[in-house]
C-alpha cells in the first residue's frame, strides 16, 4: 500500500503541495496525472523517501518498494547481468561468498571440513532465497524489454545507449517483483512492442502501482485509478485515463453550470438590493438578502490551463538538396552500428527514423549533426542549410547552477532579455520563473527549457531525438503542430506515432546496420 496524509511540501517560497491524502490499495495500479512542474515526481519522491515532506506522512507500508526514477543510476563498469543481480543484494552476497569458498576449497586453503561445511550452509541459504531461480527471471524480463540474452548480458553498462540504459533500470526493478511499485516515465525510449510488453507485465503484476506518466493509451491499459495532481491537491477518479477523462470533463461542466446558477441568482438579489435599499418598507428584506449574500459560499467558474504556445519558422531557404549521406558506416570497437547506409533528403521533406532502441538511429543523427565523424562514408550538407540538433538528453546538459534564463541568454546571439522573456513565457515561464534555478525543476521543465533553448537558434534544417520525451500531452501536441507547420526540413528519431504518423513525410527504418524507406506520403 502507498499513502499520503496531510501532505505538504515546499521548495524555496514556491509551494508544491499543500493537504494532499490519497491511499493507493493493495493490488491497485494508479496513474498519477498532472501538469509539468506540479509536483508528480515530488510525489514519488517523498513515497519512496528521497525527499522530506515539511507536514504530514508519506510512505508505503506492507513489504518492499522499488522506484524507476527518470535518472538510470547505473555503474558504468558493470557488465549487465551483474547490475541486475544488485537488485538482490542477499544472494548476491552469498554467490560472492560462494566463489571465494570455491577458490579455497580448490586450492586447497585453509580447513576442507570448516570449507565444506560453510559451503553447504550457503547454498542452503541460497536456496531458501530462490537464488537458483534468479537468473531465470532475470532472463525473462531482459527478453521481455527487447534485449538479446545471449549477447548482452555480458556487455559492459557504459556501452548500452540512454535509451537501453534505462531499460536496464527498469529491469532492476522489475526483477525484484517488489510489493510496492513507483515508475517515473516508464514508457519513455520503449518502442511500440516494448511498451505493449510492460503493460501486459503491470496488468499481472501483484502488487501496488504508481505510475507517473503522459501516456494515456498506456494508462487505459493499465491504470485501475487514476489520481489528478491540480492546484497542490489531488482528487482520485476510478477506471483507466478514458473514463477520468470522461468523469473530469463532466465534473467541470457540472461546476461551470452550477457557477453560471449561482451568478444568476446572485445579479437578482443584487437587483432587488440595489432597487429597494431606499424604501423603508423594505429594509428587513434588503437587510435579510445582503445576509444571505455575505454568506454564500461561491462557486468558481472553472480555469482553463496555461498552455505552451509557439511556432517554428525556418531560418532561410537552403538549396533542394539539403542533405546527403553516401555510404556511411559506423561502429563502437567491433560492433557495426551502421554499415554502408546512403541517404538522400531534400528541402522540405520531413523524414522520420524509426527502429528498435540500440538500432543506430541517434548515431545516425550524430553523424549528421557533426557530432562525429563517421567510420567510413561522406556526410554532405547544401551551402545554405542552418542545422540544429536536439539530443534525446537535451535536459541532462543544462547546467543546474543557471538560471531558466541563463541558461536560454547562453545561445541567445545578443538578443534582448524582453525577447528572451516573451520566448519563455511562450513556453510557461512567466514572471520570476525565469529566475528560477535550473536544478529545481521538474524533468518536464527542464525539457520545455530544453525545447526553448533549441528553438530560439536561428535553423532551417531540425535534426531532433526523441524530440516528444518528458513532455506534458499538452506541450507534445503543440510540439507536434509546430512541426506540421514547420517551413523548413526535418530528420527526426522517434518511437512516438503523432510524429510518425502526423507529420513525417517519408518514413526510414534502421535496423540491422541497415536503413531502408518504409512509407513516402505526400503531405499537401
Amino acid at each position: 500500500m502507498l499513502y499520503a496524509e496531510s501532505l505538504s511540501k515546499s521548495f524555496g517560497p514556491k509551494d508544491v503541495l499543500t493537504n494532499v491524502n490519497f491511499i493507493v490499495g493493495d493490488g491497485e495500479r494508479a496513474g498519477l496525472v498532472g501538469p509539468n512542474g506540479g509536483g508528480k515526481s515530488t510525489i514519488l519522491r517523498l513515497l519512496a523517501g528521497d525527499h522530506t515532506p515539511d507536514s504530514g506522512a508519506a510512505g508505503h507500508r506492507g513489504g518492499a518498494l522499488g522506484y524507476l526514477r527518470q535518472e538510470a543510476g547505473l555503474q558504468d563498469d558493470n557488465t549487465l547481468l551483474e547490475e541486475l543481480w544488485l537488485a538482490f543484494p542477499e544472494p548476491h552476497a552469498i554467490e560472492r561468498e560462494l566463489a571465494v569458498i570455491a577458490t579455497a576449497i580448490e586450492c586447497g586453503d585453509g580447513d576442507l571440513d570448516a570449507l565444506i561445511e560453510q559451503q553447504a550452509r550457503l547454498f542452503d541459504a541460497f536456496e531458501r532465497l530462490d537464488g537458483y531461480r534468479i537468473e531465470a527471471r532475470i532472463g525473462r524480463i531482459l527478453d521481455g524489454l527487447g534485449f538479446d540474452v545471449a549477447n548482452d548480458t555480458s556487455k559492459r553498462c557504459g556501452e548500452f545507449s540512454g535509451g537501453w540504459q534505462m531499460r536496464i533500470a527498469l529491469a532492476k526493478v522489475l526483477v525484484r517483483r517488489p510489493e510496492n511499485l513507483l515508475l517515473d516515465e516508464p514508457t519513455n525510449h520503449l518502442d511500440v512492442k516494448t511498451r505493449n510488453w510492460l503493460a501486459s507485465e503491470l496488468v499481472d503484476y501483484p502488487g501496488t502501482v504508481l505510475i507517473v506518466t503522459h501516456d494515456g493509451d498506456f494508462l487505459d491499459r493499465v491504470a485501475t485509478r487514476i489520481l489528478d495532481l491540480r492546484e497542490k491537491s489531488i482528487e482520485s477518479y476510478a477506471g483507466n485515463y478514458t473514463t477520468y477523462q470522461r468523469l473530469k470533463a463532466e465534473k467541470l461542466q457540472a461546476q461551470d453550470r452550477a457557477a453560471a446558477r449561482q451568478e444568476r441568482e446572485i445579479d437578482r438579489q443584487e437587483r432587488f438590493i440595489e432597487r429597494f435599499r431606499a424604501k423603508a418598507t423594505k429594509s428587513s428584506a434588503v437587510q435579510s438578502r445582503e445576509k444571505q449574500l455575505a454568506r454564500v459560499d461561491r462557486i468558481d467558474r472553472t480555469r482553463k490551463e496555461s498552455e505552451v504556445h509557439f511556432q517554428l519558422n525556418a531560418a532561410g531557404r537552403t538549396e533542394r538538396d539539403v542533405l546527403m549521406l553516401k555510404h556511411v558506416g559506423h561502429a563502437y570497437g567491433d560492433h557495426p552500428v551502421l554499415v554502408d547506409v546512403s541517404l538522400h533528403i531534400e528541402r522540405g521533406q520531413k523524414v522520420a527514423l524509426v527502429g528498435p532502441n540500440g538500432s543506430g538511429k541517434s548515431t545516425l543523427l550524430k553523424i549528421a549533426a557533426g557530432h562525429f565523424a563517421p567510420s567510413e562514408g561522406v556526410v554532405d550538407w547544401a551551402e545554405r542549410a542552418r542545422p540544429g540538433y536536439y539530443d534525446q538528453h537535451q535536459d541532462e546538459a543544462l547546467d543546474p547552477e543557471r538560471t531558466v534564463l541563463d541558461e536560454v541568454r547562453s545561445v541567445a546571439m545578443g538578443q534582448t532579455d524582453e525577447k528572451l522573456r516573451t520566448v519563455l513565457g511562450q513556453f510557461l515561464f512567466k514572471g520570476d520563473d525565469v529566475f528560477k534555478p535550473v536544478k529545481v525543476l521538474s524533468g518536464g521543465e527542464r525539457s520545455r527549457v530544453a525545447l526553448a533553448k533549441f528553438l530560439i537558434q536561428p535553423t532551417n534544417v531540425l535534426l531532433l531525438d526523441e524530440p516528444t520525451n518528458h513532455l506534458d500531452r499538452t506541450t507534445r501536441r503543440k510540439l507536434i503542430e509546430a512541426l506540421q507547420g514547420y517551413d523548413g526540413t526535418i530528420l527526426c528519431a522517434s518511437h512516438d506515432p503523432g510524429i510518425v504518423d502526423d507529420v513525417a513525410t517519408r518514413v526510414y527504418e534502421v535496423k540491422d546496420t541497415e536503413v531502408a524507406e518504409l512509407i513516402a506520403r505526400r503531405k499537401d
